[in-house]
């Protein structure tokens, strides 16, 4: 009886959170070591599919890039990185849309799987995602594309239609060539652009530390000026900095929630949204005084 009690404690808990976040969109950016485990991604899929059980409107943004490296070793060529960016040339880019694409069809057959109808599509379908090239630092990295005009009308039609939309982060450019998109820029976009509810990063870290050593200083909440005094202190260093960049800039241009969650621990999106404590780091505006 205790067993069920608790149970019952859990669901009174969440209660709350399906009320509030009821047909609202939630932008799912999904990567790291919780794609490459297949025990993590049952698990990611199983929190998206309840999340869309209960009302909500999920859409995923996934990454590829380990799996774009492993192919790229597999051709005989060695993968390229210029401040963390891939340097991307015309066969590479082939190689990515390829890889890019399985994962998505598989990411598919996984929602389905468990009962939800899911759409698997790219930045290039229905002129979703609209591209400039990027350069790193002044350099020419290839196909590598910010994302200046998202068209979210598809997703809304998919959104409309109960299906669950999954998004590959290749876009186009004014000429129609293809670019790969880093996800969590492709993801920060599109919350944006939907104007989500929350926006939530699987990451390899548990979420944003005031000191990366000391792993009692984990920051649960942080505000958009708290957050840009943390990047002008010079503490927050490599692929944490344009995350946070990312994180502040949705949450001043209309995404009410951003959250830094380590894929790494199974359900962790419902961690985060149906429980009072959450696991990760939580991003609000400045005058928002209610962490719900």
């Amino acid at each position: 009886m205790q067993d069920v009690m608790k149970k019952a404690e859990v669901l009174i808990e969440a209660l709350p959170y399906i009320q509030k976040f009821n047909r609202k969109i939630i932008v799912v950016k999904y990567g790291g070591s919780a794609m490459s485990n297949e025990e993590l991604q049952r698990s990611v899929i199983q929190d998206v599919t309840l999340l869309k059980l209960v009302g909500f409107k999920p859409i995923i943004v996934h990454g590829g890039g380990k799996a774009i490296s492993s192919w790229v070793n597999k051709v005989g060529k060695e993968a390229q990185f210029i401040n963390g960016l891939r340097v991307t040339d015309e066969e590479t880019m082939e190689i990515a849309e390829m890889v890019l694409s399985k994962v998505n069809k598989q990411l598919v057959t996984m929602v389905q799987e468990l009962g939800v109808k899911a759409i698997g599509l790219s930045g290039k379908d229905s002129g979703l995602l609209h591209v400039q090239k990027k350069y790193s630092d002044g350099q020419d990295i290839g196909f590598v594309g910010d994302v200046d005009k998202v068209d979210p009308s598809v997703l809304y039609d998919l959104l409309d239609r109960d299906y669950v939309p999954i998004v590959a982060p290749i876009g186009l450019d004014d000429n129609f060539d293809t670019y790969n998109i880093n996800a969590d820029d492709a993801a920060c976009a599109i919350a944006k652009a939907v104007g989500a509810e929350k926006l939530a990063f699987l990451t390899d870290i548990e979420g944003v530390y005031k000191d990366i050593n000391d792993k009692d200083s984990l920051i649960s909440r942080l505000t958009c000026s708290e957050a840009d005094e943390l990047i002008s202190s010079g503490q927050i260093g490599g692929g944490m900095l344009p995350k946070l960049g990312n994180c502040v800039s949705a949450v001043r241009e209309g995404v009410n929630r951003v959250h830094i969650l380590d894929g790494r621990i199974p359900h962790c999106l419902l961690l985060e949204i149906f429980t009072n404590r959450g696991i990760g780091t939580m991003f609000l505006n400045d005058t928002d005084e209610q962490a719900v």
